[in-house]
């Protein structure tokens, strides 16, 4: 059997509503910086090659999946809390861990995802599936000029913004910390940048799409790197939405939009990152859930 270019880490074929999942960030959930010295050393090397090449590279922050809990009621799926565990990273560790052409040197060995990959960025990207009014889903074909995989079909998709909600670094002080408030709105965060990037990287308006639904977290064997997936609906057409892609303000990113059946996405996946064929994967499992009632 062909070995799969994803790992799905976390599914919820029925989906959670943004009621049903909750964050906890933490510092415990940050990197683990590695035990070989020259191995660390490498990230600042690899940054600064990079941005003598690029010198508009930015260091952004980014929230860092450090893994998930599951907390269940007793009597449904409304009931249902998927604890997802964030914390802290930037673009700078990322290029210089999980985009480290010995980036498989940062591996733990370990069967647990998250001791594995303790030493790498891994931050947390979102991915979306986008249905149509008219039952098709949105994919995108990202530029021959972005850095991964150029070329490659993609669903919308982008990362959580720390700085959106005041968290660009770990407070200290413990008392003087409404940590549940800060979870609150890092949860809120998390869902609020899904719908921000189908509008811009899409064109279309916030008035045309519903609230999302979480579905589950994948990561791609390649530098292991993880995404949250989530669905939404939109209730424009495809050929409106067609039009509006014209004008997207994130439309740099991609050359080209499609709206395709389940038929067609079947065979785009071979030209998919891996962690987008996992996302790919969740949106099956998500169809056959809800026929399966």
């Amino acid at each position: 059997m062909e070995k799969a270019d994803y790992k799905l880490l976390l599914s919820w074929p029925t989906g959670l509503t943004a009621s049903q999942v909750c964050i906890i960030f933490h510092q415990l959930y940050d990197r683990i910086p590695h035990p070989d010295d020259e191995l660390e050393k490498s990230i600042a090397k690899i940054w600064d090659q990079r941005v003598q090449k690029n010198a508009s590279l930015f260091n952004g922050k980014k929230f860092r999946y450090g893994g998930y809990s599951l907390l269940m009621g007793d009597r449904s799926d409304q009931d249902v809390i998927i604890c997802l565990h964030l914390g802290l990273t930037n673009y700078r560790t990322f290029v210089g861990t999980n985009l480290n052409p010995s980036w498989e040197k940062f591996l733990a060995a370990s069967e647990d995802d998250v001791v594995k990959c303790q030493h790498t960025s891994s931050p947390l990207g979102n991915g979306t599936i986008v249905e149509t009014l008219d039952k098709r889903i949105v994919v995108l074909q990202r530029s021959q000029n972005v850095g991964e995989f150029p070329g490659y079909y993609v669903f919308p998709g982008g990362h959580p913004e720390p700085e959106n909600v005041g968290v660009a670094f770990h407070q200290s002080g413990e008392e003087s910390i409404d940590h549940e408030l800060i979870n609150r709105k890092v949860s809120e965060e998390i869902f609020d940048s899904v719908l921000r990037e189908v509008v811009e990287e899409i064109g279309v308006p916030w008035t045309s799409i519903c609230s999302s639904l979480f579905i589950g977290v994948t990561r791609r064997v390649l530098n292991v790197r993880p995404v949250a997936f989530f669905f939404v609906k939109c209730n424009l057409p495809s050929k409106d939405i067609q039009q509006l892609y014209s004008s997207a303000q994130d439309g740099f990113e991609s050359t080209q939009l499609y709206t395709v059946t389940m038929d067609d996405l079947e065979g785009m996946v071979p030209k998919m990152p891996g962690c987008h064929q996992g996302g790919f994967a969740l949106y099956k499992m998500m169809v056959e859930a809800s026929e399966s009632f």
